[in-house]
């Protein structure tokens, strides 16, 4: 039992060492805050049942987790390296969330006016043309600095 326990701390620790399992982790930390608090800013989103709401809000956390990955590999792939976080620049950061907005807009574009997966209340600003909502493009420019920083500190552990 004991070399069970101790296989399983050996994996978890490793697993801790890798980027994608900290950007998936702590991207999914950091959005679903920002997901709980634009809940007045979707239409049907205050009147679901909480329990509802509440998954929601977490399969929405969990899809900003995949977009913040998303955007890690295509750094990783245009830099070569999946270490690119421990020598983060400004202009890595700025293509970082330039792709995640990238990402973000398609997302919400097709959630909205192709698949009718939400709608937003009318209180939510929004982009002329696209009408994608401004929040959650807000939310790619104020968290990804937040979340590589938290990675970056997470990997440099020793």
């Amino acid at each position: 039992m004991k070399s069970i326990v101790q296989k399983l701390g050996g994996s978890l620790a490793s697993a801790t060492r890798q980027p994608e399992p900290n950007v998936l982790l702590f991207a999914f930390l950091l959005n679903l805050p920002w997901e709980l608090l634009q809940i007045p800013l979707f239409k049907a989103m205050p009147t679901l049942a909480h329990w509802d709401g509440v998954m929601v809000c977490l399969r929405a956390a969990a899809g900003d987790g995949v977009i913040a990955l998303l955007a890690f590999w295509a750094i990783a792939l245009l830099g070569g390296t999946r270490n690119w976080i421990a020598r983060l620049s400004i202009r890595t950061l700025c293509t970082y969330v330039v792709i995640g907005l990238l990402f973000t807009v398609v997302v919400e574009y097709w959630a909205t006016q192709v698949a009718g997966r939400w709608q937003y209340a009318a209180a939510m600003p929004r982009l002329p043309l696209l009408e994608t909502g401004l929040l959650p493009l807000l939310q790619w420019v104020l968290i990804p600095p937040l979340l590589l920083w938290v990675v970056r500190r997470q990997l440099a552990q020793p």
